[in-house]
This record gives structure tokens, sequence and C-alpha cells, in this order.
């Protein structure tokens, strides 16, 4: 198999990074790639607040129930529905970042902004727009190599044919 293929099994989670600020060349492919997300009938229905000042990074923290990681990274995308955008069109593109910053020799690690109303007011999100996700992103640290964890579910666990349960 080809080395996508071998990515999108090895990708992880990493929670620890350098202190090193991101490179602007390495941060922009990483946006290229989200722009190139596909999404239902191609409304590209989203936009993405790039956060690097590191007392926005502490707000934005404080918006996520587990958000350690977005005061740790140098960036934070988060990753905003225009209007009636779909959830699923919003994970792709942040599948597509992970990926992209993988590629590139950087990690990532989504986090979920359970407090939406505050991360929209730490953002300055116009009402009608909905920030529920962030990827924290960086240069790995000396220790942010992920261990191998326990693996996935065997596929017949999680695989039905035609119906739930077939």
């Amino acid at each position: 198999m080809g080395t996508t293929y071998q990515r999108i099994l090895g990708l992880r989670a990493i929670r620890r990074y350098s202190e090193r600020s991101l490179e602007a060349a390495d941060l922009r492919q990483v946006l290229e790639a989200a722009r190139w997300t596909g999404s239902a009938k191609n409304r590209q229905n989203w936009s993405i607040v790039v956060v690097d000042d590191p007392d926005q990074l502490a707000r934005l923290k404080e918006c996520a129930g587990f958000g350690g990681p977005l005061s740790a990274a140098p960036v934070a995308l988060a990753l905003v529905q225009e209007g009636a955008a779909y959830e699923f069109d919003i994970g792709r593109m942040a599948q597509n970042i992970m990926l992209a910053a993988d590629d590139l020799g950087l990690v990532s690690c989504p986090v979920t902004l359970h407090k939406n109303e505050e991360a929209r007011q730490v953002l300055g999100i116009p009402e009608g727009r909905h920030c529920r996700y962030a990827i924290a992103l960086g240069y790995p640290g000396p220790a942010s190599q992920p261990a191998r964890a326990g693996g996935r579910k065997p596929l017949e666990e999680i695989v039905h044919r035609n119906r739930y349960g077939g």
C-alpha cells in the first residue's frame, strides 16, 4: 500500500509540542490542504481562525473540557461552520489538516470546544456561525512520540452487512 494509507493507519493525536514557532510556509500548506477539502454540494461553508497569540490560546483552552493541547501548541486552527454547514464536512477538513501536518513533519491534536458560545465570543465569530472544534498544531517536542496504543477493535466487531447485526 502507498504512503497515504500508512499515514492514515499511523496518525496519532499528539499533545506535546516544541516551543518552535510554526514556519509560515508549513502553516500555509496545511491551510491549503484544508481549503481543498471536499464538501457537500461544494458549498465550502467554513472558515478557519488561526490562533497563535499565547494569551488567546489560553482563552481558547478554557472553552474546552480537555483543552491543554491548545495552550501547549504554538498554533491552533479553530474550524468555523458558516451557516448551514455540515459537521461531516468540518470533520473531513480536520482530517485533511491532520494528515497534511503529519506529512510536513508537524504533529496535531483535535480538541472539542464544549463551551461553543464562549469560543464564539473569544474568537469574535459573528452570529449564525458555529465553532465546535479546533486543531492544536506544532512541531514535535522532545517527548511527543506517541505510544502505540492498544490498537483498534477487530473489523468483525464494527462492520455490519446490509443491516445492523447482519
